[in-house]
């Protein structure tokens, strides 16, 4: 009865959280929204045993990342006068709630059309380092090295262009 009353409870602050990161328009109130969205994910995790995943969740993206994305924003010391004009923006929204409805009522047809059963638990070895490890670098060896290119590459796309903007100044 309290795993539920968590889940639910993690499960609308994780969208409260998007929602908020989508209708903030201060990047300090979106990255704030952004890290309840994450912490409430983390807390989901937790409820799945799944140690590994909800641990990395906390470390690196609650943690880690977001501190990164916090300090850029500040760094950049951005107000609200330097933020764009956005004519439509509820107009945006409007559309964005049009399209959804239809999903949403479809989702909730499927939820409502699933089976009764109970639910078993998960052995202890689930979301555990070495189970984790052994799924991604055997199965998943591939997208895992494609995507480390990937980010090798971003930053050091973002260390040249960061160079050239001091240089340019």
């Amino acid at each position: 009865m309290f795993a539920e009353w968590l889940f639910t409870g993690f499960s609308i602050l994780s969208v409260l959280g998007a929602i908020g990161l989508v209708m903030f328009r201060h990047p300090m109130n979106g990255a704030m929204s952004l890290i309840v969205t994450l912490i409430s994910l983390a807390g989901l995790y937790a409820l799945l045993s799944a140690k590994l995943i909800f641990a990395i969740q906390l470390i690196v993206y609650a943690g880690a990342i977001m501190s990164l994305i916090l300090f850029i924003i500040m760094f950049l010391n951005i107000q609200t006068e330097d933020l764009p004009e956005e004519k439509g923006r509820f107009l945006y929204l409007l559309g964005g709630v049009v399209v959804l409805v239809p999903v949403f009522t479809f989702l909730l047809k499927i939820i409502k059309s699933l089976p009764d059963t109970k639910t078993t638990i998960i052995g202890n070895g689930f979301g555990g380092v070495k189970e984790v490890g052994l799924v991604l670098f055997n199965d998943w060896l591939l997208p895992f090295e494609i995507v480390s290119i990937l980010l090798l590459v971003a930053l050091v796309g973002a260390i040249v262009l960061a160079g050239k903007r001091r240089m340019s100044k």
